[in-house]
């Protein structure tokens, strides 16, 4: 018996294109970046270069490697970690970190409003 493979129906059902997330900062300026769903590999490697337990890292280096401009070029270097850490306002680096951490949820909840 023929059929699509689940494997296959996985991958399809995936959906890893880009979100565009409108991110609101203190000082009163939108940015705009593009996240695609978190995969495993992505969540692992983000961990091994977190090099801690904190889940604060752990967001940061997510966001480093995830956040693109709308020509899928990246954002941020790894090297831009200390100055995110440092010379960025903590709330704006949270709001940014939780807008790649939610790409999933907020990517359903733009697909159901769409219709409108």
């Amino acid at each position: 018996m023929a059929g699509t493979r689940f494997i296959d129906k996985l991958k399809k059902a995936a959906r890893l294109e880009p979100a565009k997330k409108e991110v609101m900062l203190d000082s009163g300026e939108e940015v705009v970046m593009y996240v695609t769903p978190l995969t495993a590999a992505e969540r692992e490697r983000a961990k091994k270069d977190a090099r801690s337990e904190d889940p604060g890292a752990f967001a940061l280096q997510l966001l480093i490697r995830k956040a693109r401009d709308e020509n899928g070029t990246p954002l941020f270097t790894p090297g831009d970690a200390a100055v995110l850490k440092n010379e960025v306002r903590d709330s704006d680096l949270q709001k940014l970190m939780l807008a790649v951490l939610g790409a999933d949820e907020e990517d359903d909840l733009d697909m159901k409003s769409s219709g409108d």
